[in-house]
């Protein structure tokens, strides 16, 4: 099939994108290679990416609707993967003019070049921000989530009520995905995994928020892959889905720490901080959904997937 990944050049987007042309289909990358991290990582992941056969890359931007849909009538997609958005909890509390542009007005860009160019299935990310301050765990597809508390986790569920919408009016099928944690090799610099590996890495103490008391459903990267491709290409969905990925097991923010200590060897120092704004204490994916709808089972726990992460981020920055 001929797919389209934006974020091509992001996290999750690039895995998509590699395990997508591993398995032989032509897949269009498409990314504006913002600076919101280092963007000599984009360049690299993308450089990854435009090595194997199959694989075209177009750098644009998501609020540009006419270079989206030149992009559409030119290569005539068979499947949209939507895996691009400005992310980050805390940033949207700084920057959320940034938010609404690339999540709202992007997201509305794809739905309208969806609908014109006869796309038969849309995946999309959503968050498990979007749970908010819930305290029932584990979060469920069936639990509220009108109580954002973020800007990042309120244009995430504002594309959910979007999705649902050209949905109903125009009749074709949208996939949700609500990502819980997802780390990695080639994952994200402003993400706490990459920043405790760098900052015990030069002898730096680390930043803990809530002292610490927080637990996180780390999702390995390779497990989220699995899910994707699932939601892209599996029968029986309904017209309209939103299913979680997550690793279903919450994980103590200081048992990651001492992981990521032991592999490197080092002792870290810690700087215990209150609660941010916008972040919450504890995430936990129910992925009963995902398991019957897309045979999504995550076989990956952090004992396994940090170390290989620490082995990806050592080569890749040579130390």
């Amino acid at each position: 099939m001929k797919i389209l990944v934006t974020g091509s050049a992001g996290f999750i987007g690039f895995h998509v994108a590699m395990a997508l042309l591993e398995d032989g289909h032509e897949v269009i990358g498409f990314d504006n290679f913002n600076n919101y991290y280092s963007v000599q990582l984009k360049r690299d992941r993308h450089a990854q990416l435009e090595r194997r056969p199959g694989y075209i890359g177009i750098e644009g931007d998501l609020a540009d609707a006419a270079r989206l849909n030149q992009c559409f009538q030119e290569y005539r997609f068979d499947l949209v993967c939507h895996l691009a958005a400005q992310a980050g909890v805390r940033y949207s509390v700084t920057h959320p003019m940034v938010y609404q542009k690339a999540n709202l007005e992007g997201f509305l860009n794809i739905l309208e070049a969806c609908r014109h160019h006869d796309i038969s299935r849309l995946v999309y990310a959503s968050s498990s921000s979007v749970y908010g301050g819930n305290t029932k765990l584990p979060f469920s597809e069936t639990d509220r989530v009108d109580r954002p508390v973020s800007l990042y986790a309120a244009t995430k569920k504002a594309n959910e009520l979007m999705a649902h919408c050209y949905t109903h009016l125009y009749g074709f099928q949208t996939v949700g995905l609500r990502f819980f944690t997802v780390y990695g090799p080639w994952g994200r610099p402003d993400m706490a995994m990459w920043l405790f590996t760098e900052a015990m890495l030069r002898g730096r103490a680390i930043q803990v928020f809530n002292h610490g008391k927080m637990q996180r459903d780390f999702t390995y990267i390779d497990d989220i892959v699995a899910g994707v491709k699932a939601a892209l290409f599996r029968d029986g969905l309904e017209a309209a889905e939103i299913i979680n990925l997550g690793n279903h097991r919450p994980e103590n923010l200081m048992d990651m720490i001492r992981i990521i200590a032991d592999t490197l060897g080092v002792e870290p120092h810690l700087e215990l901080l209150p609660m941010q704004p916008g972040d919450v204490p504890a995430t936990y994916a129910d992925i009963s959904k995902a398991e019957k709808k897309l045979g999504f089972h995550p076989a990956t726990p952090i004992k396994v997937g940090i170390p290989r992460f620490i082995s990806w981020y050592r080569s890749y920055h040579r130390v």
